[in-house]
């Protein structure tokens, strides 16, 4: 259920009112090569009030896709994906590649408290390094001809799954 805006607060004040309410599952994109896509992630995930989004790579993102909640959001950077999985240590990364999937996103029973929902590139997709660094990879399940998701869209089909979880009914946050 979405929140009363406080429109005359600032963001900082809006980020420590959400604090209690985040959980500690995290997105993280790659190298995406469009600054639009990752604005819109940010805007998606800030509708599953999550630890962070972590973008790796040095790019962009187009600020007015992400409707203004770049200002609410923690929104890290990290250079490489080297630095990306030293950030994560320790938390299940889980990596979104159609082609190369483990698994599912439906087989998905369970989602861990602090897992890290990794995403690459519409274009290449995610590293042979970052895929074989995942704890698991994922499928969206796709019956058409074409075979794939805009990102930002595989992005918020995935956190919907990973919100079904968090969110059902007797779950107490």
């Amino acid at each position: 259920m979405p929140l009363d805006p406080p429109l005359d607060a600032s963001p900082e004040e809006i980020r420590a009112a959400l604090a209690p309410l985040r959980a500690q599952a995290s997105i993280a994109v790659v190298a995406l090569g469009n600054a639009f896509s990752i604005g819109a992630i940010i805007r998606v995930a800030h509708s599953y009030l999550l630890r962070e989004i972590i973008l790796v790579g040095g790019e962009r993102h187009y600020e007015k896709a992400s409707m203004g909640m770049h200002k609410l959001e923690r929104v890290t950077r990290v250079p490489d994906e080297a630095a990306f999985f030293e950030r994560v240590a320790g938390r299940p990364v889980w990596a979104f590649e159609r082609e190369r999937a483990r698994r599912s996103l439906d087989e998905v029973r369970e989602f861990p408290e602090d897992v890290v929902l990794l995403f690459g590139s519409e274009r290449f997709g995610l590293s042979e390094a970052a895929l074989a660094r995942a704890d698991d990879v994922l499928a969206i399940p796709l019956y058409g001809v074409n075979n794939s998701l805009p990102v930002a869209v595989a992005a918020g089909v995935a956190l919907a799954a990973w919100g079904r979880h968090r969110y059902r009914a007797g779950v107490a946050l």
